[in-house]
């Protein structure tokens, strides 16, 4: 091989080095462009993902609050409730005891 033979050799060779070298970065920026694409897809992911707990967040939280509240209200009408029965007791336990006064004050005739 004479030497204009080989310096053309290797100018093809360099000039598909640099064709490869231009492929291969347009492949590069290809996948640049895809994981651009994907970590965007990600944050807008991400963002409506902290949305919708934040949303729910909030929902749980007064779902929480208004089984609390009515729990509370349920307790206070008990005890409003026993408060009743215990001076409803209170009243008949009064009268039983004038009735046992009225009876032992009774002469036994017998």
């Amino acid at each position: 091989m004479s030497v204009d033979d080989r310096m053309k050799t290797i100018g093809e060779e360099t000039e598909d080095n640099i064709l490869a070298s231009e492929q291969m970065e347009l492949e590069i920026a290809h996948i640049h462009d895809k994981i651009s694409r994907f970590s965007q897809m990600v944050s807008e992911l991400l963002e409506s993902g902290k949305s919708l707990l934040s949303e729910l967040i909030t929902e749980f939280e007064g779902k929480l609050i208004s089984i609390y509240k009515e729990q509370l209200e349920k307790w206070e009408e008990e005890i409003k409730e026993l408060r009743m029965l215990d001076a409803s007791n209170e009243e008949i336990n009064a009268a039983l005891q004038n009735a046992k006064c009225l009876f032992q004050d009774i002469p036994d005739n017998s």
